[in-house]
């Protein structure tokens, strides 16, 4: 299984500096195709619904106080896991999303049930730390409430 940041850097690699909300919303994108086309997670690492929409946590870490990033700024922990599979379901997620700002997929996780059941009843805006689970990506992903979403129509 790849780590986030393998996934990051490819999607980095493939698409050059972008901002760091952006970059945060293709690995979640990367993870929920991955996981409806495979069955399988992409990676490990825990997603959060922070205010923003879906985050990974040890991602921010490392772009942390930066708005933009590139692929130099991440750092790397061995040689890439990704499989020809994982880049395939990259590929499609930044052929069907690359195009969008950071803000329009904040937009677009904010109107989609795993970040909104996530975030529960809390204001807009408010803080959080609560976890969006793999089963609620899936469910959801694979469900035909996604068609509106590019990526899965």
């Amino acid at each position: 299984m790849a780590n986030v940041n393998d996934v990051a850097l490819y999607v980095l690699n493939r698409i050059g500096y972008t901002s760091t909300m952006k970059l945060q919303k293709l690995v979640f994108y990367s993870q929920a195709y991955n996981l409806v086309s495979t069955g399988r997670p992409l990676f490990e690492d825990r997603i959060e619904a922070w205010a923003n929409g879906p985050v990974v946590p040890s991602l921010f870490f490392e772009h942390k106080g930066r708005y933009v990033i590139g692929p130099e700024d991440l750092s790397l922990h061995g040689p890439s896991t990704l499989t020809m599979t994982d880049i395939a379901c990259i590929d499609h997620v930044i052929s069907r999303l690359g195009d969008k700002t950071g803000s329009e997929l904040s937009c677009l996780t904010h109107s989609e049930d795993p970040w909104m059941a996530a975030r529960g009843n809390l204001p807009y805006g408010a803080r959080s730390h609560n976890q969006i689970s793999l089963d609620s990506i899936h469910a959801f992903y694979s469900s035909d409430r996604a068609r509106s979403n590019p990526v899965f129509c």
